[in-house]
């Protein structure tokens, strides 16, 4: 049985869409009919194969199945699979854990040594079916529609970044540096989990109008807005600082700034990777002497973050449809790419659907939000 796959088959930029046999399934694992799939920053790395494509994947491993957010029907499982079964709707976990890993064991699943992230060290999502292991499986509300449950694997790096390991921050106030789908989605957990003071930090006026509309109380373009932001954010918070930031840009400068938005005993969010490791601060002033929290995110809290999402999404209180921009066939992906990459910037999360069907009801969905709210 043959499907159709967006696939890296060679290394350089680009991707082909490619007829390939739909997987077979080990006695632990179960196929998944893709209803849809959603493009990532990770994705759009692969797809440019940068340098880090190169070193974390590199040529030997190709042909390889891109992607790595879904949400699917179970169409067939192994003889092992216990908890899962066919016609169950779900999404999975990026990070395909070993349960024997010490982290598992104290559990830190996601941090695992010999974990394996989907769409990296095995095929991804990008096709018509997909293998994967029941461990990572996740069974999704019935009221949570194809286009928003594939995206609760980065719902849930914002709700992780958000919450940190006490989930202490109503009442408080919250920097977000960064207007990418994950701060965006960061500013929607936020405002819902009872942040009183949110700061978007950005780049590009489309992306920060959406994080207006999910949101957030200040609106920073670093482009436009001739200000001290350290100063500004210190004026807003009672000469203070922030009690929060999340970094989920991993701009040197940013990090840096960052830092210094921070009041004494605050908590510092590191999310977004930086293009380069060494990075110089003042150590002993920004993070000694200020009795800071340094909170590095990898992934989702497993399984308590897809909880806490599933939850937000299924109650109706979190809406994320905004930061959807763009909806495709599997089919179009290319198109998907290129408004991603396009400057200046008028996209940010676009969803894929394998069939043309499904496409056309997520489409009718996203017009009704937006007619609803008054959206763009």
């Amino acid at each position: 049985m043959k499907m159709k796959a967006v696939v890296k088959t060679k290394a350089g930029p680009g991707a082909e869409l490619v007829e390939t046999d739909v997987p077979e399934i080990s006695d632990t694992e179960v196929l998944v009919k893709v209803k849809a799939t959603s493009i990532c920053g990770t994705d759009v790395h692969i797809y440019q194969w940068d340098k880090w494509s190169n070193t974390r994947i590199g040529r030997k491993k190709l042909p390889q199945i891109l992607g790595h957010e879904v949400a699917g029907e179970v169409v067939e499982v192994g003889k092992e699979v216990r908890k899962i079964k066919v016609g169950d709707y779900i999404s999975a976990e990026t990070h395909i854990y070993d349960p024997w890993d010490l982290q598992s064991i104290l559990c830190q699943a996601h941090l695992g040594e010999k974990m394996k992230i989907l769409g990296v060290d095995r095929d991804g999502t990008f096709a018509e079916y997909i293998a994967l292991p029941e461990n990572v499986c996740w069974v999704n509300h019935p009221s949570i529609p194809p286009e928003i449950a594939t995206l609760q694997e980065p719902i849930g790096n914002a709700t992780y970044a958000v919450l940190g390991e006490d989930n202490d921050v109503a009442g408080k106030s919250m920097v977000i540096i960064g207007d990418g789908p994950a701060g965006l989605f960061s500013v929607g957990i936020a405002r819902l989990c009872g942040v009183t003071n949110i700061f978007l930090i950005g780049e590009w006026d489309y992306n920060l109008s959406i994080g207006k509309i999910m949101g957030a109380d200040h609106i920073i373009n670093i482009h436009k807005n001739d200000l001290d932001r350290v100063e500004y954010i210190r004026e807003c918070t009672n000469g203070y600082g922030a009690d929060i930031v999340l970094d989920m840009a991993g701009a040197p400068e940013a990090i840096r700034e960052g830092l210094k938005m921070l009041r004494r005993g605050g908590r510092f969010t590191a999310f977004g990777l930086s293009p380069t490791s060494t990075i110089y601060i003042d150590y002993n002033e920004e993070i000694v002497l200020k009795g800071l929290q340094i909170h590095g995110i990898t992934g989702r809290k497993l399984f308590d973050t897809w909880y806490r999402v599933r939850n937000f999404l299924s109650s109706g209180r979190l809406n994320v449809y905004p930061v959807i921009t763009h909806m495709f066939t599997l089919d179009e992906f290319q198109k998907g790419f290129d408004v991603i990459l396009e400057r200046p910037r008028k996209a940010v999360k676009v969803i894929l659907f394998p069939d043309e069907k499904e496409l056309k009801e997520a489409q009718k969905r996203l017009e009704m939000q937006r007619s609803v709210k008054g959206e763009r």
